[in-house]
């Protein structure tokens, strides 16, 4: 079968052949690939950047994004069927330590885990995948078309989550900790995929969105932002300092521009008693100059909390197959929308080497549904 290989540490990508993946458990699933999303960590392994290939191979199977469909399972899987739609996860704990040993590998303290297609376990960026039973998250059919979406909104998911949970819990929420978020507003900076996804979360749990970016007002990625009933902010007009001034206090930034400068700038828009949680992971190694003490004085005298957020868990995987199902419902085919680029396997190259202008989520496709 074929397969997207890279050499880690080099340029160096080809389309390969693999042996085709065989069922030996009966706690297996055999996923047909359908689609797999690229991002920023496909576009950097391609370049030469992170990534780390199996033990005792020299290439690593790319692409972590992945959504497929059942063709075989053993006899012990109960939560699948030939022909049910899915994905599996991303990270393997490192059966070491507490969080692993729990089902959190996603908070592994160890650093010892793997991850499909990124650290030292291969990927989807291929015709067939098989993994375990524990790591499938079931699809629902009507979401089919925005199934390879399910990684990513996962991430913000996770993100979401956390917030949601300190905040309850420090502010005491009583009962679910997501009515803390019903009519709060939230600033979502960068609204890329990620982005939007975080947007589409908090509305559908209740607040009130401004999204954050520096493209025309007139660009997919704003005019989907508000349809999904979100507000645009121009960050070329309107600077992170003016933001309270301009449209009240802000109860929760969720950050997923990759910027350091702009990650630090937007501490000073956050409102009393709020919460910030970062996804961007900014490149680069260059010196930043920041006011460290006005800063620290902000978090405290306004009682504010920082989290950073990577990865997810089963249950984040889970609530994104719910959150899409909802979103779909309830704005049809704008969600469809984010997916902006589709290529099959064979062209590959044209996605992995470039940035399309209008790109918010780029796919390569496997396969079709049956």
């Amino acid at each position: 079968m074929k397969a997207i290989a890279i050499i880690p540490g080099t340029k160096e990508i080809k389309l390969t052949d693999r042996p085709e993946p065989k069922i030996s458990a009966p706690d297996e699933i055999k996923l047909k690939v359908l689609r797999v999303g690229i991002c920023g960590t496909d576009r950097e392994e391609a370049a030469g950047g992170r990534a780390d290939a199996p033990a005792g191979q020299k290439e690593l199977v790319i692409g972590h994004e992945m959504f497929g469909q059942v063709v075989e399972a053993g006899g012990g899987v109960k939560s699948a069927s030939i022909g049910d739609f899915g994905c599996f996860t991303v990270r393997r704990g490192c059966n070491q330590c507490p969080f692993c040993l729990h089902g959190r590998a996603d908070l592994c303290s160890t650093g010892n885990y793997t991850e499909r297609g990124i650290k030292g376990r291969d990927g989807y960026e291929t015709e067939l995948v098989v993994d375990q039973e524990k790591y499938f998250v079931r699809v629902a059919k009507e979401i089919v078309p925005i199934g390879v979406l399910m990684e990513p909104t996962s991430v913000a998911e996770k993100a979401i989550d956390e917030a949601t949970l300190i905040q309850a819990a420090r502010l005491g929420v009583a009962g679910d900790a997501n009515d803390w978020l019903k009519g709060k507003l939230a600033l979502v900076a960068g609204i890329g995929p990620i982005g939007l996804l975080g947007a589409i979360i908090l509305i559908l749990r209740g607040a009130r969105v401004l999204g954050l970016d520096v493209v025309d007002e007139g660009t997919l990625r704003p005019r989907l932002l508000e349809q999904f009933g979100g507000k645009y902010v121009d960050g070329r007009q309107t600077k992170p300092a003016a933001l309270e001034s301009t449209y009240g206090q802000i109860d929760l930034i969720f950050e997923a521009t990759g910027v350091a400068h702009v990650e630090f700038d937007l501490l000073g828009a956050l409102g009393l008693n709020g919460a910030y949680v970062l996804t961007g992971i900014p490149g680069g190694d260059r010196p930043l100059q920041i006011d460290g003490a006005l800063l620290m004085r902000q978090l405290v005298l306004r009682n504010q909390v920082m989290v950073g957020s990577v990865n997810a868990a089963l249950r984040h995987f889970a609530l994104g197959a719910e959150d899409l199902a909802a979103a779909q419902k309830r704005w049809g085919k704008a969600v469809e929308q984010l997916i902006t680029n589709v290529v099959p396997y064979a062209n590959f190259d044209a996605l992995l080497r470039q940035h399309p202008a209008d790109e918010i989520k780029a796919v390569i496709e496997w396969a079709k549904p049956n």
